[in-house]
Parts: structure tokens; sequence; C-alpha cells
């Protein structure tokens, strides 16, 4: 079976392009390659032309998916194994490669109805590096891919099958949580390269919202508590406290976006080595703080994710 590789970009459609330019470039300090025709914006964070197209479409929600294979023979594997699980396939048009800046692009949707697509053969940019508006250190990408999503899907076991068995990805571990008395629910993280996962999700039909939040992982810690204060100086709300994950051992917080979901950034996150890597299940978030600073999007309490 043929794998995606890593999470390439993701789509956002938002209300308020003002409030994003400015919040992604002087809070998260990803960087403008780009203004579309369309009024959407190109931004980077590292060698790609860029990890996230910003539309002006109003859903204040997550627009599409972007998973990466290796080539094109890659793609055409996994279209394959898309259509033999009874998945409608489209090839992307000259146009749509076009506006995404990839050689090859295949779309199609998750069990969820989430707009998803897999491409090869990303624009890159070495001979222009990167560099934040922000004085940090810049992300960790490369192999691992642009960083980590969560999303509520409508049927967990439905979401399960599918990117495991279809798009070849593995299963990191499960958090079960009990956020109040009788309240129980279960996030499945995934993983797709040696980023502990890419993808997580939380069973919840018919959300709101899909999108609890994404996350992006800087080089260094001081990145991480420059930021932390930045918020605050800011009054950008911080939904979640400082704190240090049970499951990646991620230390990070999260913020509140323009759109209202949120933003987790982080540092130190443990890795997945397959030939090793045990399955495990664990009944706490947080090894030590992520206090939940406001209500969460779907109601579903953020710090479970």
């Amino acid at each position: 079976m043929i794998s995606v590789s890593q999470l390439g970009y993701l789509g956002l459609s938002v209300s308020d392009m003002a409030a994003w330019e400015q919040f992604a470039t002087t809070v998260l300090g990803l960087a403008v390659n780009e203004h579309a025709d369309d009024g959407s914006l190109y931004l980077r964070m590292d060698e790609y032309h860029h990890r996230f197209l910003v539309h002006p479409t109003g859903a204040d929600d997550l627009a599409y998916i972007g998973w990466e294979v290796a080539d094109e023979h890659a793609l055409h594997a996994v279209a394959d194994q898309l259509g033999a699980a009874g998945v409608e396939v489209t090839p992307g048009t000259p146009e749509e490669r076009a506006i995404r800046r990839v050689a090859g692009l295949i779309r199609f949707q998750d069990p969820s109805g989430i707009p998803s697509e897999i491409f090869y053969g990303p624009l890159v940019h070495f001979d222009k590096p990167f560099q934040s508006p922000r004085p940090i250190s810049g992300f960790k990408t490369g192999e691992q891919g642009l960083g980590h999503f969560v999303i509520l899907v409508n049927d967990a076991e439905q979401s399960i099958n599918f990117y495991r068995d279809v798009l070849g990805m593995r299963i990191s571990d499960y958090v079960h949580i009990t956020p109040a008395p009788g309240t129980t629910f279960q996030a499945t993280f995934f993983h797709c390269n040696p980023r502990h996962h890419s993808l997580a999700f939380i069973e919840a039909p018919n959300p709101p919202k899909r999108l609890n939040h994404f996350m992006l992982q800087t080089q260094s810690l001081n990145d991480v508590g420059s930021t932390y204060y930045l918020c605050q100086d800011q009054d950008v709300p911080i939904t979640m406290s400082l704190g240090r994950h049970t499951n990646d051992h991620m230390t990070s917080f999260y913020m509140q976006t323009p759109s209202g979901f949120a933003v987790e950034y982080g540092w130190g996150a443990r890795e997945v080595d397959d030939t090793t890597w045990q399955v495990q299940m664990h009944t706490s978030g947080s090894i030590w703080g992520h206090v939940r600073r406001t209500a969460s999007l779907g109601g579903v309490a953020q710090e479970q994710a």
C-alpha cells in the first residue's frame, strides 16, 4: 500500500482577510508569499511556495486538506486505492494545479465530506530562503510536513478505516477523555512520517465547524515562550495555557485565530519510528498545564486534542 507522505498544505476559508494577514505575519510568524487575483493569500513557513492558502470565502473553517506523495507513480497508486474503496476521484485541472503550485493533483472527499487533495511536485524556493517577519528561528517541517491538524468527523470508525486502510496512514495512539461527568470521547492520532501525528480527529456528527486547530512546531522553545507573551501583550486570546501533552510530549499553548478555531504553537515533540513504535492509549491530554481558558469549537474541549 502506498501512503501519503506528509501534510503538504491546508486551505482555509475565512471572513476577515485583513485580520488573518496581520495575525499570520505578526503573531504566527508566517510570511506572505503572494496575493492572488481573487483575494486569496499564500502563506509560507519554509522553502515551499506556501503551506497555507487562505481564501476570502467566509466560512471560517477548513476549506480543504492537501496531502503530499513522492511522485506521479505514487499519486496514481493512491488514486487507485481510493477508487478501489469506492471513493470518487477527480483529476486536478491545469488551472487547479497552477493555483496550488504543484505538478500533479487529484481531488476527493473523506468520509465526513471534507474536501481533500493529494499532490506531488510542489513549487519550492531554495533560492529564496524563508525569512519570518518575526525574530524567530523558524519551523520544523521538512519530511514532517506542515505540522498537524485536528478535525471533528461524523463517524470515527469510518474515518479510521479510511485514513488507515485507504490513505495508508498509521495510528500513533488514542486519547480517551472525560471532560465532565457523563461525557467521554476518544481522539485518534495518525502519522505518516516521523511526526507523532499529522492528523487527529474526534467524533462529533454534524459539527458547526470541522477544524478544531492546526499546529505549528517551532525550532526553539524560546519561540514558543516569546509568542506566548506576545499574545498577552497584543490581546490575542489564549484558549489553553502553556503545557505539555501526554502523547506527543509537545510543549505548547493554544491561541484563537480571527476565525474562532485555534492554533497550537509548540516545540519539542517526540517522533515516531515505525520499526519500534507501539500504539498507546492515554486518559489525560496533558502531563501538566494546558488549562482551558475559553469555550472551544463545537463544544469539544481543545485540551483533549
